[in-house]
């Protein structure tokens, strides 16, 4: 089993610590919290070991009934790998805790490229992750591009991208985020930090990328626009979408045509926290003329990475060297089948 630390038990660890014990070959050794909260709670009530940065608050979180077992030093010193899930830029700061305890280390997108040297996407390279001891998976929204661009350069080649994010002003229970009423450029200049991103994982990929916040939680959404280098057609990108194991599509006959009822959509399903581990691909958005594709779809920010994260798990720790198993193995855990 892979002993698997999470330190930073938010919106992304809470739900990756929750994907590693679905796993037949993980288990969670400790979770951190650096004061006595909600999501603390929750810890206890799932029976992670709570693990904290500064003992000298051991007594706040007894007195709230939340036993500690300990320093993060001492969590770190369990586990094989430690998935860093703390805000972003606190994470860099603890690249230096992680090589003092001799442990392979995971940050998440709001890290830069550069604390890790390595981003990730399971679809696109996984095998150069194995047995790497420091990764990063890249955001939401660039996990949610190099899915869909991946498999799309993989049939047609792809020239050149143009792709917009509308971005969700703050997740569902970040009340101190906005904007209220405003569309906000994010950031004012062109191109956006996500084409950059995206090329950290897909060096050869020619794109331009631009971003604006609203006031929403539920999801973000991107219109995307590339140039194939060959002629397509719409029937063969549905086909292509209908098959991949990370990309779902939002069928016309649902009647779906927002981030609200594709939400609702998942959640009558059954998904823990109505989450979209997949890209929500709308099929009446897909438009093929010849070289030009367009379409639309729906990233849901808290959850698509965390089935990568659970993929870069396994491709550090070298249990599992095809990616493709990793997916499925992954996917099966979970219970997960993409939206058709």
């Amino acid at each position: 089993m892979i002993r698997v630390a999470i330190n930073g038990y938010g919106t992304i660890g809470k739900r990756v610590a929750d994907a590693v014990t679905c796993q037949p070959d993980m288990t969670v050794i400790g979770v951190s919290k650096t004061k006595p909260s909600a999501e603390a709670y929750i810890a206890k009530e799932r029976e992670f070991p709570l693990y904290i940065a500064d003992l000298s608050k051991k007594e706040a979180f007894e007195r709230a009934g939340i036993p500690v077992a300990g320093s993060v030093e001492e969590m770190l010193a369990a586990c094989d790998i430690v998935v860093d899930a703390t805000p972003g830029g606190i994470g860099a700061k603890n690249r230096a805790l992680y090589e003092r305890a001799g442990v392979k280390a995971i940050w998440q997108g709001g890290e830069d490229h550069e604390v890790a040297g390595f981003s990730f996407s399971s679809s696109c390279n996984y095998n150069d992750a194995i047995g790497r001891d420091y990764a990063r998976v890249v955001s939401c929204n660039t996990t949610g591009l190099c899915r869909i661009i991946r498999l799309v350069d993989s049939e047609y080649g792809v020239k050149k991208v143009r792709a917009t994010m509308i971005r969700r002003g703050g997740d569902p229970g970040d009340i101190k985020r906005g904007p209220i009423d405003a569309i906000v450029l994010n950031p004012v200049t062109i191109p956006s930090h996500h084409g950059p991103d995206l090329q950290s994982v897909l060096p050869d990929i020619r794109i331009t990328t631009t971003a604006l916040i609203v006031p929403t939680t539920m999801m973000h959404m991107h219109v995307v626009q590339m140039d194939l280098k060959r002629p397509g057609t719409r029937e063969r990108i549905i086909e292509l979408i209908s098959k991949n194991p990370r990309i779902g599509l939002v069928r016309r006959e649902t009647g779906i045509t927002s981030t609200a009822e594709l939400k609702e959509y998942v959640m009558d399903l059954g998904r823990p926290r109505s989450d979209l581990w997949e890209n929500g691909v709308f099929e009446g958005s897909i438009s093929v003329d010849e070289d030009d594709l367009c379409l639309f779809q729906a990233i849901h920010q808290e959850a698509d990475v965390v089935v990568e994260t659970i993929d870069c798990i396994r491709a550090m720790m070298g249990t599992i060297t095809d990616a493709e198993e990793s997916i499925a193995l992954t996917n099966h855990s979970l219970g997960f089948t993409p939206i058709r």
